[in-house]
Formats: structure tokens, C-alpha cells, sequence
């Protein structure tokens, strides 16, 4: 089977992690879009459709995010919790997929929303079977709920045409 129109976004700063990762999902069956963002910062950016991510042509909202809790700067649980704010964006299917970390690691993640906890294994053929069944379930079975681009504030308000002038917007 093949997984095409579903659009997976991996935060993960282990870049050969991300890198075996991206290769087992293609071995069964995802083709495009995985889109890899390495901090918790610029996955903000992307799902806010903001900067570099502006055009959702290329940068689609994903359908399930693969999300490390090892991030440089803000952590992944701190991501999480961000994203189960967003009224728009707080459905979006979340799998934990990370290094053993503390004994409470997993209790707060699933406090947080995230869907399914999984520890990174330590062979290529382990994670080939952890994508085929997680492929399976969440893009072949499961129906993902309905995202829209969320609308942010921080888009700053144009100057209007008033009489003779201008008004510029205040802060």
C-alpha cells in the first residue's frame, strides 16, 4: 500500500535519527510529504503556517506528527502542551517517539495529549516494524480529524485610508 497524500510532520534534532526514520517510513510505502523540522520552535512555524512555511502548497498541515521530547531549547513536552492550546490545531494525532528519558516522562506526555508513546530502537529493522505497523494504524486506518490553517494575530494590521491621510495601527 501506498501512503501518498499524507503529509507527516517529524521534529526530531537527531538528524540520523530523522534520517532512518524518513528511510523506514519510505520502505513502507510513505512517499511524500515528510517534512522534518529540528526544534520545537521552527515545527511552531510550520504548523502556524509562518516565515519559511508561509505557503501550504509545500508545507501542508500534517495529518500525524512524529515528535521527539530531546529538542534543543524548547522540549518537546513544552511543544506539546503548546500545540493542545491551539484551538485549530489541538486534534492533531501526536506520537511520541524518543530516547528513555525520565520515570514520568510518559505519564506527562499522555497528560499533555499526546496520542502514543514509543522509545526509539536501537536497529533499522526494529523502527522498519514500528513505522509498518504506525503507518498502518494512523495513516491506513485510522481517520484523521479535519485541520484548517489556523489564522494568527501576529499578522499586523494594514493602514487605512481615512480622509485625506493615513492611519497607521497602533500597537
Amino acid at each position: 500500500m501506498s501512503y501518498v497524500h499524507h503529509t507527516i510532520l517529524m521534529v526530531d534534532s537527531d538528524e540520523d535519527m530523522a534520517h532512518f526514520t524518513l528511510l523506514a517510513l519510505q520502505r513502507v510505502g510513505v512517499i511524500t510529504p515528510v517534512q522534518i523540522v529540528r526544534t520545537a520552535e521552527e515545527a511552531i512555524d510550520y504548523l502556524k503556517g509562518v516565515g519559511q512555511y508561509q505557503d501550504r502548497e509545500s508545507f501542508p498541515l500534517p495529518v500525524l506528527l512524529l515528535l521527539d521530547l530531546q529538542l534543543p531549547s524548547m522540549s518537546g513536552l513544552e511543544l506539546l502542551a503548546w500545540l493542545r492550546q491551539e484551538p485549530v490545531l489541538n486534534r492533531a494525532p501526536v506520537i511520541v517517539l524518543t530516547q528513555p528519558g525520565p520515570d514520568n516522562q510518559i505519564e506527562r506526555a499522555y497528560e499533555l495529549g499526546c496520542n502514543s508513546f514509543l522509545v526509539k530502537p536501537a536497529s533499522f529493522n526494529t523502527l522498519l516494524v514500528m513505522m509498518q505497523a504506525l503507518v498502518q494504524y494512523w495513516l491506513g486506518l485510522n481517520l484523521p480529524p479535519q485541520l484548517t490553517t489556523p489564522r494568527y494575530a501576529s499578522t499586523l494590521p494594514k493602514a487605512v485610508e481615512a480622509g485625506a491621510g493615513t492611519l497607521e495601527p497602533t500597537a
